[in-house]
């Protein structure tokens, strides 16, 4: 993969599992407008392919992102647009769909501001100990608009989302997995490693019910525990009729692993 030009995103398909790689190493892999947008596509490819089952997002060389690129990113901001093709996937999940199947990060070096908010909304975050997250917004002038201000108090808790969000200082990955804004934390150069070994053992899962699981919280989270209450047996009838589930009873009377198709 490091031959890939700068001011990119990158892929790797290993397996069932989609390596989603950002490149721009020599800016500490800021973010440009065009690298947004092919973000949301990779997003988007890897949404569609039914043969890729889990995603790990990470950064080339030594940090995640230093964020955006603000002389390219800004005015395009200011100005309404958007690097959200119709019918793409927001990796933000914010502006436009949001993925349907699970997204690991892995961390390291410099998180700030939009990476902090794309790993916060991904499923699982694998932290480097030398992972120093910045949400610093707040010194600029304005505030975090890519999703801190609501899943930063839903991983964390308010007063500590809020003792980052409105000061900007730097979350070591030990506070930060303290807090919860993390899941492990891993010595530097492992992190990357750890990630793909969770995404390949959720990609050994069933996909039908590793997507009903995400979409199940995330109702919860979204429109409330009531509402979700009502979805619970329904989604697993649905599920007690495809062929994964009649594989998984199989697998379990005959102590294998279950070979999923996502029928």
């Amino acid at each position: 993969m490091s031959d890939q030009k700068e001011g990119t995103i990158t892929r790797e398909v290993r397996g069932h599992v989609l390596l989603i790689g950002i490149q721009r190493t020599a800016k500490r892999n800021a973010f440009t407008w065009t690298m947004l947008s092919e973000l949301s596509a990779a997003y988007t490819e890897y949404e569609r392919d039914p043969d890729l089952r889990c995603a790990v997002l990470f950064g080339h060389g030594d940090h995640f992102t230093s964020g955006l690129d603000l002389a390219d990113v800004a005015p395009k901001v200011k100005a309404g647009q958007s690097f959200i093709p119709e019918n793409a996937i927001d990796p933000w999940a914010l502006y436009g769909k949001a993925r349907t199947k699970p997204l690991l990060c892995a961390v390291r070096g410099y998180c700030m501001t939009v990476g902090i908010e794309l790993s916060l909304a991904a499923d699982i975050i694998i932290a480097a100990s030398d992972a120093r997250f910045l949400q610093i917004e707040i010194k600029r002038g304005i505030y975090p608009f890519g999703g801190a201000t609501i899943r930063m108090v839903q991983a964390a808790g308010w007063g500590n989302a809020m003792r980052y969000l409105l000061t900007g200082d730097e979350i070591s990955a030990s506070e930060a997995y303290r807090i919860g804004l993390v899941q492990e934390v891993t010595e530097p150069g492992r992190e990357l490693t750890r990630a793909l070994e969770i995404a390949e053992t959720v990609s050994l899962q069933a996909p039908l019910g590793v997507q009903a699981t995400l979409a199940s919280a995330r109702t919860a989270i979204n429109k409330g525990v009531e509402a979700e209450s009502r979805e619970l047996l329904p989604r697993v009838t649905k599920l007690m009729d495809t062929e994964d589930a009649k594989e998984g009873l199989m697998a379990m009377l005959e102590k294998r692993q279950g070979n999923f198709k996502g029928k």
